[in-house]
């Protein structure tokens, strides 16, 4: 049997020495204690919230229908929720989706695509108030002109 030319030599020693591995140990921690994991998570039903707590106290609520790839799903696989390793995540087999928890503390919920989706409604919302100073600002002959501070 020939050897494989493309395949890379490895040296008789680790390239890793043990002090390297130590100071990337080490940096590893470090960003776990300053990085936001979730200690438990949960699906409130009745206030229809995902749950999370968070090791340093704080906790998280947000609706499942802002959540890219949750919107559909029923009670039953919302509750199925689970922390991944070091509690940087989490996960839900059945519905194939996964979040950080990083992410969902920067109110980071989906793509990039998902997120203008979310933008595009949360602007599009109407109310009697806006309506009401909508035709007010239409007779004084539009939107004010933002004034130059001086």
């Amino acid at each position: 049997m020939t050897a494989n030319p493309l395949r890379r030599q490895l040296p008789e020693e680790s390239s890793v020495s043990s002090r390297s591995y130590d100071r990337a140990t080490k940096a590893g921690e470090a960003k776990l204690a300053t990085q936001p994991r979730a200690a438990k998570a949960h699906y409130d039903a009745r206030q229809a919230r995902l749950v999370v707590e968070l090791t340093n106290g704080v906790i998280l609520m947000v609706p499942p229908k802002l959540l890219q790839g949750l919107k559909g799903a029923t009670t039953a696989q919302l509750s199925e929720v689970e922390l991944t390793p070091m509690g940087i995540g989490l996960h839900w087999q059945a519905l194939d989706a996964d979040f950080g928890v990083a992410e969902l503390a920067a109110g980071i919920f989906g793509s990039k695509t998902w997120m203008r989706k979310l933008a595009r409604f949360a602007g599009s919302k109407t109310s009697a108030r806006k309506a009401s100073s909508s035709r007010e600002n239409g007779k004084r002959g539009g939107r004010p002109r933002l004034q130059k501070s001086s």
